[in-house]
């Protein structure tokens, strides 16, 4: 017998099939007249298949409940899982910004540190050429005007002159000239 044909026979929930006791019998057989007579050998069989195909029907259903409740938890799971994960790929994307930017931070105060003793370095080297440069300088000033001729000269205020000495100088030939001039004051 098809399954079709035993849910259309019989009119009672799955549940209440093969219940066991005989008050449970004698309430199926007031409610439902065809169940009212089980007499006979087919009658017990066609009983047993329906029962069976009952309890089949209440097996699917009851694995289907417990299929859809277990994908309804991996689904859960699954949704927790893929959060946690963007979760810790924030936390990793956070430390390793975090870690690049202090890697940089060493990075220019290194070269920053390199720059100041680079520059240290030059500035003493520049001064000291430039030492060496006014050295030069002065001893060819010295040179140039010994050769070539300078003037010098001296002066002195007493009360009301002015003495003036004046020593010019060219070459090999030096001239002096030594001047008082009076100083018009008036008392």
């Amino acid at each position: 017998m098809d399954p079709g044909q035993a849910q259309a026979r019989t009119h009672s929930p799955p549940d209440l099939v093969g219940v066991g006791s005989s008050r449970g019998v004698e309430m199926e057989k007031e409610g439902n007249p065809l169940l009212a007579k089980p007499s006979g050998p087919k009658v017990r069989i066609m009983m047993m298949e329906e029962q069976k195909a009952a309890v089949f029907i209440q097996a699917w259903w009851r694995g289907t409940l417990v299929r859809r409740t277990l994908l309804h938890t991996a689904l859960r799971a699954w949704i927790i899982q893929r959060w946690w994960k963007q979760k810790l790929v924030k936390l990793q994307e956070k430390r390793r910004r975090t870690s690049l930017e202090c890697y940089a931070r060493q990075e220019w105060a290194a070269v920053k540190l390199q720059s100041w003793f680079r520059m240290w370095c030059i500035r003493l080297r520049y001064c000291r050429l430039l030492h060496a440069v006014r050295i030069i300088q002065v001893y060819w000033r010295w040179h140039s005007c010994h050769t070539r001729g300078f003037i010098q000269g001296r002066y002195d205020l007493k009360e009301n002159q002015l003495n003036l000495q004046l020593e010019i100088s060219l070459g090999s030939q030096a001239c002096s000239v030594q001047q008082y001039i009076p100083l018009p004051i008036q008392e």
